[in-house]
């Protein structure tokens, strides 16, 4: 795999406030000073346990042709925590992005989320489908594998920390080997540093409230349930969906049945990868490239 993290001083820390009062953070990567204004800006939500980190390689390549905004929901990352945790919820965010979308004047935008961000992003361009000039859903869609929640659902909460940057990246790789089965050391040591964060006691752990467990936990099988009618009612912009060929949450079949019933769809299988893919998979980023150059 390729791309490094992107320089610090590439991007600026900016913050807006929900509608329970809390503070969350965003990174915002500049796009080219002249000739893009016009362009919407990319929105990149993150899974379940990520955060703003997971799209360094994403601004890294795109923020030279426009502005890149990359999320932290409530609970991960820069953001702050949820005094309720039922608000740990797809629904919640909706509202928390569209809040960013209107602080920050985003007319439009192209999102780019990654399996709960999936989710977030076409609940949002369902409802509010004008301020969409593209979207790409990576490895999430309608149906979700039994399989794949089961396992998130038996890792996710679980407050592991450890000593060094090297024991957190060998135990990604023990945990995570068969979701990227050709990663190398220097891979896991980007992918821990996107996940985690060294604490006040100088542990490194991971870089999310615990807490989000509780709600994923108590939803069962279907933490969003019936989403066929969310999907289809994206807006008719370029409309992309990546997939892990080893993906435990999107599978072949359903992929297959949102080419079918999604009008204009583009699908794109990432071979040798598995939920969920990272964006920096050179098949990912040509995809992304191909929508950018139709918005």
């Amino acid at each position: 795999m390729t791309g490094q993290p992107w320089p610090e001083s590439s991007w600026i820390d900016g913050t807006w406030e929900t509608a329970d009062g809390l503070k969350l953070h965003y990174r915002d990567y500049a796009g080219p000073k002249a000739g893009s204004s016009d362009r919407p800006a990319i929105l990149c939500l993150p899974g379940l346990t990520r955060n703003a980190r997971d799209f360094e390689g994403v601004a890294e390549a795109f923020c030279g042709q426009r502005r890149v905004i990359a999320v932290d929901f409530r609970g991960r990352g820069d953001s702050d925590y949820a005094r309720d945790t039922s608000t740990y919820v797809p629904m919640t965010y909706v509202g928390d992005v569209a809040a960013l979308l209107d602080h920050l004047q985003l007319s439009k935008v192209v999102a780019i989320g990654t399996s709960l961000g999936g989710i977030v992003t076409a609940l949002l361009a369902s409802v509010m489908p004008e301020r969409f000039a593209g979207i790409v859903i990576n490895d999430i869609g309608p149906l979700i594998e039994p399989a794949g929640l089961a396992r998130i659902r038996d890792t996710v909460g679980q407050g592991r920390s450890f000593p060094t940057w090297m024991h957190a990246a060998r135990q990604l790789q023990e945990n995570m080997g068969a979701i990227y089965p050709d990663n190398e050391l220097s891979d896991w040591l980007r992918l821990a540093k996107r996940l985690m964060v060294i604490s006040n006691s100088g542990r490194i752990g991971y870089d999310y409230d615990m807490r989000i467990a509780e709600p994923f936990a108590a939803a069962g099988d279907e933490p969003a349930g019936d989403l066929w009618p969310v999907f289809r009612a994206m807006p008719a912009v370029p409309r992309l969906v990546l997939r892990g060929a080893l993906s435990d949450i999107l599978s072949a079949a359903t992929l297959k049945a949102m080419e079918r019933k999604i009008s204009g769809l583009e699908a794109v299988t990432i071979a040798r990868t598995g939920h969920a893919p990272t964006l920096d998979e050179p098949e990912a980023r040509a995809a992304i490239a191909r929508l950018l150059e139709s918005v």
